[in-house]
């Protein structure tokens, strides 16, 4: 394979699931993890993605401020937010997690209702800032400085000590056989926290994600009450997941 060909392969990986590993790359493209490590120094100099200890991330996942920051599939997420806006009531104490989708969200809160939200990102909680009638908190912990979010003992102990009507949080990867899946353990563990201390939890992804799976399972489909693409409800893709879980509502 061309050296062109596994970077336009790594590039859709890397804007799909906003971070990827080398070991998994490697495995996908069928090359040696040195071969891998090269490329992505190639397109990190490059400034098209952002190099991490044992991978690569996306540059909208951590400037997501930037106006022309090249965010993947921005319409489509657009789309997604304004639906879950729609979930939103007014006097909720709701959860946001991180991410370009969740940040979407933020943009679009109508500004009369008075709200209480919490966030693990301080990014997030700056969007809100603007916001008058919304009382903005943050949980604290460890930074992830490559996702912007709050990770740790620190933040899953916070989290437990509080309740909120609902959360909503972004998707690596989803399937109707391991349900939704990451490749961060740390990330996992709290993303774990978050949905046990929502009374309802909203899944915000773009449609690429679904039938994928990655290393570690945050949770299967039980704990979703609503799994939010851009696609309309009646679209064949979400059959299985209509017939398996039908406490589900797919908006």
């Amino acid at each position: 394979m061309l050296k062109e060909e596994r970077f336009k392969i790594i590039m859709k990986q890397i804007n799909l699931h906003n971070k990827v590993l080398s070991v998994d790359l490697s495995m996908l493209l069928k090359v040696s993890e040195d071969t891998i490590r090269r490329d992505l120094k190639e397109l990190a100099d490059g400034g098209h993605i952002v190099r991490v200890h044992g991978g690569a991330i996306s540059n909208s996942l951590v400037r997501p401020f930037i106006a022309d920051a090249n965010v993947y599939s921005i319409e489509e997420k657009k789309i997604i937010a304004a639906k879950a806006v729609k979930l939103i009531e007014n006097n909720m104490t709701l959860l946001f997690e991180g991410g370009t989708t969740i940040f979407e969200l933020t943009k679009i809160i109508p500004k009369n209702l008075n709200l209480t939200i919490f966030t693990i990102s301080p990014q997030i909680a700056i969007s809100l800032s603007e916001y008058s009638n919304v009382k903005v908190f943050t949980i604290g912990g460890e930074l992830r400085k490559n996702h912007n979010i709050h990770v740790g003992a620190r933040t899953i102990n916070e989290l437990h000590r509080m309740r909120f009507d609902l959360c909503f949080m972004g998707v690596n990867a989803i399937s109707v056989e391991r349900g939704m899946t990451d490749i961060d353990m740390e990330v996992v563990e709290v993303n774990k926290a978050m949905f046990e201390v929502s009374d309802k939890n909203a899944l915000l992804t773009i449609a690429e994600k679904l039938n994928l799976s990655k290393r570690h399972q945050v949770s299967d489909l039980s704990d979703i009450n609503f799994l939010i693409t851009e696609l309309r409800n009646d679209d064949p893709v979400f059959s299985r997941y209509i017939k398996g879980y039908r406490h589900m509502s797919i908006l």
